[in-house]
């Protein structure tokens, strides 16, 4: 076959793959907007912001196909009398969030997330789901055209129809984009510091979760993946609820029996409440790292516990913005916006 019919043969062949939705769709899309390889933006720089650019930073290091620049919007902050992004881009630390540990040189904090995300074509949000209404607007139309985004924000609203999805949210406000979600037993500091653990993407396009697995997966973070979104996010989600009941339990000096008691019935209503307001739920999502998996690991360990075990043992008699403001350090508690 002669060289240019070679050339438009295999042209053939990625252009039937984009119009199925396959890998090679990805990488023709790249093409035609001039991106030959991933560009990854984190918008978001809390502990677990901080422990997945961690992850990031080094993977797109180490394999090909990734621009090896990732850019992380941190909200801007003063410690110590310097300013927050400034620190983490000369010492590669989060002091506040994520102190201890390092982060690769390439990943380079940017107070101003209309400059962080610009050009990107992979979005991981990781904030506060409160502060989407305010940053969507701001990111939507600085990245590349055909930007994909993971969510790895455990959270749930609810409106009169019932509950909506983080991940429904930031399609919506994002005009659209294909949304994926990252979950599983993580906590941030262990993640941190390379300590052996599983994540679930949840994916609704095959070459898209193909994708997002390639950029979060390494030898001491291993992601599986499952075509279900709500089911992976929603039991990132209820998890945090369950968490609270596994806190009192603590708070309250009972033993390892009543604590597996709350953890089976959590898990039971978690089934429940996926499968009654949406459809195609997978039940091998539940045995994945996002379910069972997480389900555990948050109520023996994680802010939701720890703090429900601060509030049972004060008798109730200390409000939630307190016991938050002193043991969190300015993260978020998400399983009291659950549970209302």
């Amino acid at each position: 076959m002669a060289p240019t019919r070679q050339i438009f043969g295999a042209l053939a062949l990625l252009a039937a793959s984009a119009a199925a939705g396959g890998e090679g769709g990805s990488r023709l899309l790249a093409w035609r907007e001039g991106q030959k390889k991933e560009k990854v933006a984190i918008i978001g720089s809390g502990n677990w912001g901080t422990a997945i650019a961690k992850v990031v930073g080094r993977n797109v290091l180490e394999k090909s196909g990734f621009d090896p620049e990732v850019r992380m919007y941190v909200y801007e902050e003063m410690v110590n009398g310097r300013k927050l992004s400034e620190i983490i881009n000369k010492e590669h630390e989060n002091v506040k969030y994520l102190k201890g540990v390092k982060l690769t040189d390439n990943v380079i904090a940017d107070p101003d997330v209309s400059s962080a995300v610009k050009d990107a074509t992979l979005l991981i949000f990781v904030m506060p789901h409160q502060f989407l209404g305010r940053l969507c607007p701001q990111i939507r139309g600085q990245h590349a055209r055909g930007a994909r985004a993971c969510s790895l924000i455990k959270g749930i609203e609810f409106d009169a129809n019932g509950p909506i999805l983080i991940s429904s949210l930031i399609k919506k406000q994002m005009g659209g984009m294909d949304v994926s979600v990252l979950m599983g037993a993580n906590v941030a500091g262990e993640v941190a510091k390379d300590e052996f653990c599983e994540s679930t993407v949840g994916y609704s396009k095959v070459a898209h979760g193909a994708v997002w697995r390639e950029l979060f997966d390494c030898p001491t973070f291993r992601v599986n993946k499952i075509k279900d979104v709500a089911g992976v996010e929603l039991c990132g989600a209820l998890k945090n609820v369950v968490a609270l009941g596994a806190g009192f339990c603590d708070g309250l000096g009972l033993g390892g029996n009543t604590k597996a008691a709350i953890i089976r019935v959590g898990l039971t209503e978690t089934i429940q409440f996926c499968k009654m307001f949406y459809g195609g739920i997978k039940d091998e999502t539940f045995l994945e790292s996002c379910g069972v998996a997480d389900l555990v690991t948050t109520c023996f360990g994680g802010r939701n516990r720890k703090c429900a075990e601060a509030f049972a043992k004060g008798g109730g008699k200390q409000g939630w913005e307190k016991i938050e403001a002193e043991m969190l350090n300015g993260q978020k508690l998400q399983g009291t916006l659950t549970a209302k």
